[in-house]
C-alpha cells in the first residue's frame, strides 16, 4: 500500500467524526472560509453528515476521559495565528454554561513520559483552562502523519480559519519535512492550490504575518497582491515601517492588513530636482524644477532685456538638436 493511500484511510475511524464535530462550534461571527470554493464545498458537504457519525462512533466504544490540562501541550506545528481566549469570549461563556460538548484529540506525548499532545481543539483546551476545568478528550495513538493530517483536516471543516493561516500551516509542515502528499492531504486541497499558499506563506516574512493576524476578510486574492508587492526590496522595508507605528497593534486584524496593503499600494513620489543657473559675468538668472513630471525654469531676466523672449523664440531649434543629438547616441 503506498503512502498515499496509507494517508487516505487515517480518517475511516473515528479521528474524522470528531474533526467534523468541530465545526458545529464555530467562532462568532460565522465567517466563510477565505480560498478555493472547492475546499469550501468539501467542508460543508461532509458537516452534516459527520457531526452525525460522531455520535455513532463515541457509543461504538471511543473513550472520552478527563484530563489535567496542564498536562497536555500544543501541537508541534501551529495553526493559528489569534489563538487567545479570555473569560468574556462567547466560545468561553457558551462551555461555561453548557459545558464541553465535544473532546478534543490527543495522543501520548512522544517524547515526555506522563503529558500528552493536542491534534486539535486548542481553543477548547484554552478555554477549559481558563476556566479552571479538566479537558474532555480521546486519546488516540498517533504518528506525525497523522496528528498532523487531524489538525488540518479539523481546520478545513472550520469556517473561521484564514488563508494565511492555512498558508502559515502548510509552510510549517513543509518546515518540519512533511511531504506534498501530507500536507495536501491535510489542507484538503490540491497541488495547484497548495503551491499558491506556500508561495504566499514564504514571501512574506513571519514578522509581518504575526503583526497583521489572521486577518479574515482578507482572501486568497489580497493575500496574493500582497505577496507579489512585497516581493520588492523598497515594498517590503514600507511594510515593516507600518507595522511598527505606534498604535498599529491595537487595531483589528482586518485594518492592520488593509493599512499595510494600503501604503504598500502607494506610488512611490518622484524626487524634486532644485538647480539654479547663472552665467558668469551676466545678471539673469534662472531656478530650475524637475519634478519627474514637469520641468520648471523660471527666469529672472535682470539686465538682459529680451532673454526669455529669445528663448522662446529658439524652442523648435533646440528641440531640434536634442533630438539629433539624441538619435547620434542611440546609433
Amino acid at each position: 500500500m503506498s503512502r498515499r493511500d496509507k494517508l487516505a484511510g487515517i480518517f475511516t475511524d473515528t479521528t474524522r467524526e470528531l474533526a467534523a464535530a468541530n465545526f458545529a462550534e464555530k467562532a462568532d461571527g460565522g465567517r466563510v472560509l477565505a480560498g478555493p470554493v472547492r475546499t469550501m464545498g468539501l467542508a460543508l458537504d461532509r458537516m452534516d453528515q459527520e457531526a452525525r457519525e460522531l455520535q455513532e462512533a463515541l457509543k461504538a466504544g471511543e473513550k472520552v476521559v478527563e484530563l489535567n490540562p496542564d498536562l497536555v501541550d500544543a501541537s508541534f506545528v501551529r495553526d493559528r495565528l489569534d489563538g487567545e481566549v479570555t473569560e468574556n469570549d462567547d466560545f468561553v461563556k457558551s462551555i461555561e454554561a453548557n459545558g464541553q460538548e465535544v473532546p478534543i484529540l490527543v495522543r501520548q506525548h512522544p517524547d515526555i513520559k506522563g503529558r500528552y499532545q493536542v491534534a486539535y481543539g486548542h481553543r477548547r483546551l484554552r478555554a477549559v483552562r481558563l476556566l479552571n476545568r479538566n479537558v474532555r478528550a480521546v486519546i488516540r495513538p498517533l504518528t506525525d502523519d497523522q496528528l498532523v493530517v487531524a489538525q488540518g483536516i479539523e481546520n478545513t471543516a472550520r469556517k473561521d480559519i484564514s488563508y494565511i493561516e492555512r498558508a502559515m500551516f502548510a509552510l510549517g509542515l513543509e518546515e518540519k519535512g512533511f511531504g506534498r502528499d501530507v500536507i495536501m492531504h491535510a489542507l484538503s486541497t490540491d497541488k495547484t492550490e497548495l503551491s499558491k499558499l506556500l508561495s504566499v506563506a514564504r514571501v512574506v516574512p513571519g514578522s509581518i504575518v504575526q503583526a497583521i493576524g489572521s486577518a479574515p476578510a482578507a482572501g486568497r486574492r489580497r493575500w496574493m497582491e500582497l505577496a507579489e508587492k512585497i516581493a520588492e526590496p523598497k515594498v517590503l522595508e514600507a511594510a515593516r515601517k507600518v507595522v511598527q507605528k505606534p498604535g498599529f497593534e491595537i487595531l483589528g486584524s482586518d485594518e492592520r492588513f488593509m493599512l499595510v496593503f494600503a501604503e504598500i499600494s502607494r506610488k512611490p513620489k518622484a524626487a524634486t530636482i532644485l538647480k539654479e543657473w547663472k552665467p558668469k559675468g551676466g545678471k539673469i538668472a534662472a531656478k530650475i524644477k524637475d519634478s519627474g513630471k514637469a520641468y520648471t525654469l523660471s527666469l529672472k531676466d535682470s539686465g538682459a532685456e529680451g532673454f526669455g523672449a529669445y528663448l522662446t523664440d529658439r524652442l523648435d531649434d533646440l528641440y531640434a538638436d536634442w533630438q539629433a543629438n539624441r538619435e547620434l547616441k542611440q546609433e
